[in-house]
């Protein structure tokens, strides 16, 4: 699992409340400040991102996103797309998992409206274990 997490923390919150590594998922964060280290991924990962833009969908992928993704090693590992969004942005919404799963060719596995709910929280961690250990 890689996510970015804006300031706020939202999706930081919610990788969090997954436990992903209880599963034995390795969980990575795309650096909020381009003065940290650059997010190197040389295993099969989905991302998950916020949707940035207020319903501007050509600005809703977080630059730090892009920024990783333009790195072909790291876009060579993606296997899938998980977003969340504000219902606010209308057509908008989640539309970073939609730009994120056509230019990268994933499927967007998963959305959810800014810090999810429980059953989102579960069906996330529940898809991703069934996502990584299908054979």
């Amino acid at each position: 699992m890689v996510y970015f997490s804006s300031a706020s923390e939202n999706t930081a919150r919610f990788v969090a409340g997954c436990r992903f590594q209880d599963e034995g998922i390795n969980v990575y964060r795309v650096p909020l400040k381009a003065s940290e280290p650059a997010l190197n991924v040389r295993e099969p990962y989905v991302i998950m991102v916020p949707t940035y833009g207020g319903g501007v969908i050509k600005k809703a992928v977080p630059i730090q996103v892009k920024r990783f993704l333009n790195d072909p090693d790291n876009r060579a590992w993606i296997r899938g797309v998980i977003a969340s969004g504000n219902t606010n942005f209308g057509e908008a919404y989640c539309a970073a998992g939609d730009i994120i799963s056509t230019k990268c060719h994933v499927p967007f596995l998963y959305k959810f409206e800014l810090m999810g709910t429980p059953e989102d929280t579960a069906a996330v961690k529940n898809g991703l274990v069934k996502f990584f250990t299908a054979k």
